[in-house]
């Protein structure tokens, strides 16, 4: 029990100091936006812990990879220009997740930082966006 308790408080701090850190990344961003970042690496989110998700962009396939690597989504990307880009979902091995093969994604990279990217991504009528860093 007392392990448990240690660990709770563990993923407390350790959640609200990625929280803080999302907020505060782009306080100097590239002028202009270094959108080309997006198109090869391996990026990771900076709330999420890499075994929880990572993903892979290479040839103009992206791969997200969850539970320790064990499940992922293959999608294919075409850029439209430098900083917008569609990612179409190929392939999947949870079936149970809610991305259906042939789901299109819009994004937009709208503000980088050094290996930071700050993606606005769009499907149907939900839009979001999400902060990659990216270390490779």
């Amino acid at each position: 029990m007392n392990f448990f308790k240690i660990f709770s408080i563990g993923m407390l701090v350790l959640s609200a100091s990625q929280m803080r850190a999302q907020q505060t990344e782009m306080k100097k961003p590239d002028n202009p936006a270094k959108c080309a970042n997006i198109r090869e690496g391996k990026f990771l989110r900076t709330n999420y812990p890499e075994a929880i998700w990572y993903m892979t962009i290479k040839d103009n396939v992206q791969t997200e990879y969850f539970n320790n690597g064990k499940d992922y989504i293959k999608s294919t990307l075409v850029f439209v220009d430098d900083c917008n880009y569609k990612s179409i979902v190929l392939e999947k091995s949870d079936k149970n997740d809610p991305a259906q093969i042939g789901d299109v994604f819009n994004n937009k990279v709208v503000e980088t930082q050094d290996n930071f990217l700050k993606i606005q991504s769009k499907i149907e009528n939900t839009q979001f966006e999400v902060v990659y860093v990216k270390v490779k």
